[in-house]
């Protein structure tokens, strides 16, 4: 999917400091900015980079309380509607389809217990289809990263 360690360099930077100048992508590149511009683009066009975004603290705007909810539904002919509720509800940051006990776990913001409660209640338990939830609260994050490990980065990669 990468051309070469030239990518990876480019992503490794882009992903620390999202606003990173074609000049400085350049320099690390040991190439022209131009040539790190248009390297870049290559990388949006083939979908390696999605976009960009402001990374802002969750707490600093009032949104302290995370928790992740597994959800089972009761049939198949129920994941477009829960699909389309996840879609729409912001509070939902993350829907994973996994395998094991649950259909799908969910990672969710909310201000407090209150909020929570009515996401939970009145949202998830109110859709059609909803065979059960099991909510964990989180107490405290140790680590919270967009960055992912690119190769040679230390852990994740394939040998």
């Amino acid at each position: 999917m990468l051309d070469d360690g030239q990518d990876i360099k480019a992503l490794r930077l882009l992903m620390a400091r999202g606003r990173a100048t074609w000049a400085e992508v350049a320099t690390l590149l040991g190439m022209s900015a131009p040539a790190a511009a248009d390297r870049v683009r290559r990388l949006e066009e083939r979908g390696v980079i999605r976009g960009y975004a402001a990374l802002v603290d969750a707490e600093s705007i009032g949104l302290a309380l995370v928790a992740f909810v597994a959800v089972t539904l009761e049939r198949p002919e129920h994941r477009a509607a829960f699909l389309g509720w996840v879609e729409s509800t912001a509070a939902v940051q993350e829907c994973h389809h996994v395998a094991g006990d649950y259909d799908y776990l969910l990672k969710v913001r909310c201000v407090g217990t209150h909020a929570l409660d009515a996401l939970l209640s009145e949202g998830i338990k109110g859709l059609p289809g909803i065979a059960r939830t099991r909510t964990t609260i989180v107490l405290r994050t140790q680590k919270e990263t967009p960055l992912l490990p690119l190769p040679g980065s230390g852990g994740g990669e394939e040998g």
